[in-house]
């Protein structure tokens, strides 16, 4: 079961390039975030006529997130809990159903938190509280499940090409770090590092400056695997040629595969 997640950064302007992707990846789930789109206003049909089933959880020209799948969907729920008052549509969830196991999918595309120090901060952080306890409801069933998308985190300094330029940056702030190695410490995998060390793997580069010629990127988006979804994990990757196409997000798809 190949599974991706891609910040597209506007679902009708990166269309083209979406359905591209998909066509060459062939991927049998894809997590999107950014779609920036209400529900009603998504385009479903390019995706089903390529044999998707479709759920989205979308809001007017900001945020945004939806789920692709060639594979059948169940009990899909849409935002994160823990703050009724929240209405930014960031997380969705659903369970896939693979030949030989079922996966909960967490799709999420989480805060950017800038300007820091500042309210958007304090929410940042907050909803990384609330994604905590969210995983822990999860990790007490014991079933394999994974929390993929637009973390908004860049976990060290290897993963950003110049990293003090970032360095006051709610990306990598300590306390946003801090919270993502909490995240990992309740005993989950971050899929790309379990299999590749280094610097220089990057899912993002800003429209600006030339970032994408100079490579000047940083890795933000992230799959955490559960100990039961690790116990599945086949490969994972980048799929960073991505970003030199025409009218590209300025993320890039990652994916893994996993045995179900």
């Amino acid at each position: 079961m190949k599974i991706a997640s891609f910040n597209i950064n506007g679902i009708k302007a990166r269309l083209s390039a979406l359905t591209d992707w998909l066509d060459e990846a062939q991927p049998d789930v894809a997590l999107l975030q950014e779609i920036k789109t209400v529900d009603e206003g998504f385009p479903h049909e390019p995706f089903e006529d390529r044999g998707y089933n479709v759920e989205t959880h979308g809001q007017k020209s900001f945020n945004g997130v939806a789920i692709l799948s060639k594979l059948p969907l169940e009990d899909v729920t849409r935002g994160l809990p823990g703050d009724d008052e929240d209405d930014h549509a960031r997380w969705i969830e659903a369970t896939v159903v693979g030949e030989k196991s079922s996966v909960r999918l967490c799709g999420l595309y989480l805060p950017n938190g800038n300007p820091a120090p500042g309210p958007k901060y304090d929410y940042k952080l907050a909803w990384m509280q609330r994604q905590k306890k969210r995983a822990a409801e999860l990790l007490a069933t014991e079933e394999p499940f994974l929390m993929a998308g637009d973390y908004n985190v860049i976990p060290q300094d290897e993963d950003a090409k110049r990293p003090k330029a970032w360095a006051e940056d709610a990306l990598a702030l300590p306390q946003s770090r801090a919270a993502f190695r909490e995240l990992l410490a309740m005993g989950f995998t971050e899929a790309f590092r379990a299999r590749v060390p280094g610097p220089g793997h990057y899912t993002f580069w800003d429209y600006q400056a030339g970032a994408w010629n100079r490579d000047d990127g940083i890795r933000i988006d992230h799959f955490l695997l559960s100990p039961q979804a690790a116990d599945l994990f086949v490969g994972v990757g980048i799929d960073k040629d991505v970003r030199g196409r025409e009218k590209p997000s300025d993320h890039v798809p990652i994916w893994v595969e996993l045995d179900a």
